[in-house]
């Protein structure tokens, strides 16, 4: 029988499937003039018909995203090693919850017509917060390497097909090559805003930072970029339809609750 939590997961997958299919068409077309980022996707979804429910629909499956990578970092779901690759791992998964979070704050802000109260927008915000802080270059460079090795991870996970432990896709060819596609593009970019990040800590200039468009953007400006730059968005696409795949294939184990109450100090 499927829990309400599985069902939880599964609703968040399909939430940030909708969300990464977006952005791919954005960045297909974005000579039209739209910005190829995950908050220009919602509010490209806005202006549909029955736009304020969809986003309201997104934004209740990403929290369902949120309460599953919560339970992947802290509550060890997946089962992962308590060595530096598996803290690392579990790591990366917070990050993404904290994310998430970010982007379900926004979809349901803008599904409400409430003003976000967010550190400007996505990780240029994110880049000006930073070194407006003590350390704030220390910061800065400390989250330009997470994405980084967010990105390493993510490129790994796809060339190297770990994936599939997680996956029922045994067999289904064109499923594991959609995976792999997909996770490769993904992390290709996490590397691009990683080192845009880094760059921006270098000089002390949060507009030096990268977000999603800014990586595409970069993509486009090299040797061959029109064509790097179409494969890297349908990639996208592919990643957003490899969350479509976990949505259905992927194993979900609910997290031990009495093993994290064990955990806690007496009277919490």
């Amino acid at each position: 029988m499927v829990s309400k939590f599985e069902l939880l997961a599964r609703a968040g997958y399909v939430a940030r499937g909708i969300v990464f299919v977006l952005v791919a068409g954005l960045a297909l077309f974005s000579s039209f003039g739209s910005r190829p980022e995950t908050r220009s996707a919602l509010d490209t979804l806005l202006s549909q018909p029955l736009g304020r429910v969809w986003l309201t629909l997104i934004g209740m499956g990403l929290l369902g995203f949120v309460a599953w990578r919560l339970a992947q970092s802290v509550a060890n779901a997946d089962n992962h090693e308590n060595d530096a690759k598996g803290l690392a791992i579990r790591a990366t998964l917070f990050a993404s919850a904290v994310i998430y979070i970010g982007l379900a704050a926004y979809a349901f802000s803008r599904a409400l017509n409430l003003d976000y109260g967010g550190h400007g927008s996505g990780e240029k915000g994110l880049a000006a917060w930073a070194l407006a802080q003590p350390f704030g270059i220390y910061l800065a460079g400390a989250i330009g390497l997470a994405f980084l090795l967010g990105g390493g991870i993510t490129v790994h996970k796809g060339l190297s097909r770990h994936f599939e432990r997680y996956l029922s896709v045994s067999g289904r060819r064109p499923l594991l090559l959609l995976c792999i596609y997909g996770l490769v593009s993904r992390g290709i970019i996490f590397l691009i805003i990683g080192v845009l990040f880094g760059y921006a800590a270098l000089t002390v200039d949060p507009d030096k930072a990268g977000s999603m468009a800014d990586a595409l953007n970069w993509i486009r400006r090299l040797p061959f970029g029109a064509i790097i730059y179409l494969a890297v968005a349908l990639g996208l696409a592919s990643f957003g339809l490899y969350n479509f795949v976990e949505a259905r294939y992927r194993i979900i184990r609910s997290p031990d609750v009495g093993a994290i109450r064990s955990k806690l100090p007496a009277g919490l």
